[in-house]
C-alpha cells in the first residue's frame, strides 16, 4: 500500500500545474490532501475512476480543507474531531479500513506573533486524545501538514527560528507528546540525517537553495512499524510550496 500526503496550497491552483500528471505517475493507493481551499463543487474536474474522493471543507470559503482519494472504499469516513471549536475549518478526515484507521490532518498554524499558539496547544492535546481513542480499536496511520518542525534536523536554520511559529518549544513539546504516546515518525525510521525538507518559503530562492522546513509527516502506531517498507519525500514535485511525502506498507 502506497500512501501519499500533500499540502497542495489550493487544489484549484495546483490543478493548473502538475497535479493530475503527478497523480498518474505516482499512482498512490491513497492520497491525502491538505489546504484544498475549495469544496468539491468548486472544482470542475472528473477525477480518475480508480479513486473515490472524500472531502472536508472549511466553513470559510477558500480556506483550509482536507480531502482523501482512495482506491479502496473505506468501511466508514468521519469528518472532524467532534469538538465544536476545532470543527469549523475542515482540518480532519478519518477513514476506517479493515486493518487500520487513516487520519488526514491539517494542523492549525500558530501564526506570526504566536497569536494562535494557545489554541494550537489545545488542538495538540485534543487531537492526540482523539488518535489514542481510535487506537483502542485498531492501529492508526495518520499524515498531513503538522505545521511544526520537530527537531533541529527538521529545518535549515534552527537557531534563528527558536521563537518563531512552527518551531517554538511549545509546538515541539506537542510533537514530543505524540512520540511518547507511541506514534512513529516514519521518515526518521529510514533517514536519521538532516537536510530533508517538505516546505520552502517562496522568497529568496529558498527552494532552489534547499533552505526549508520539514512540516509534513506520516506517522504510524507502533504496532504497524513492522509493516513499513519505506518512507520518502518527493522534493522534486512542484506545484505547491510544500512537496508530497509518503510511505509504503506491506
Amino acid at each position: 500500500m502506497k500512501l501519499i500526503s500533500w499540502n497542495v496550497n489550493g487544489l484549484r491552483a495546483v490543478l493548473k500545474k502538475n497535479f493530475l500528471d503527478y497523480l498518474a505517475t505516482e499512482a498512490p493507493d491513497v492520497l491525502c490532501l491538505q489546504e484544498t481551499k475549495c469544496t468539491p463543487d468548486d472544482v470542475e474536474q472528473l477525477w480518475p475512476a480508480t479513486y473515490t474522493t472524500y472531502w472536508n471543507s472549511a466553513e470559510k470559503k477558500g480556506y483550509s480543507g482536507t480531502a482523501i482519494f482512495t482506491r479502496t472504499r473505506p468501511l466508514k469516513v468521519t469528518n472532524h474531531l467532534g469538538i465544536a471549536e476545532h470543527d469549523r475549518e475542515g482540518r480532519v478526515i478519518t477513514a476506517e479500513f479493515a486493518g487500520y484507521f487513516l487520519v488526514n490532518v491539517y494542523v492549525p498554524n500558530s501564526k506570526r506573533g504566536l497569536t494562535r499558539l494557545p489554541y494550537r496547544q489545545q488542538w495538540d492535546r485534543d487531537f492526540l486524545a482523539y488518535l489514542k481513542k481510535l487506537e483502542r480499536a485498531k492501529p492508526v496511520v495518520w499524515c498531513g501538514d503538522l505545521n511544526v518542525a520537530h527537531t533541529e534536523l527538521d529545518l535549515a536554520n534552527p537557531k534563528a527560528n527558536m521563537k518563531n511559529h512552527g518551531f517554538t518549544p511549545q509546538e515541539r513539546a506537542g510533537f514530543d507528546a505524540i512520540v511518547r504516546a507511541g506514534f512513529v515518525d516514519s521518515f526518521r525510521e529510514f533517514e536519521p540525517g538532516g537536510g530533508h525538507y517538505t516546505w520552502w518559503s517562496p522568497m529568496m530562492g529558498a527552494r532552489a537553495r534547499n533552505v526549508g522546513w520539514r512540516l509534513d509527516y506520516v506517522l504510524v502506531s507502533a504496532a504497524l512499524r513492522p509493516k513499513l517498507k519505506s518512507a520518502f519525500i518527493r522534493k522534486d514535485v512542484t506545484g505547491s510550496d510544500h512537496c508530497p511525502v509518503g510511505i509504503e506498507m506491506k
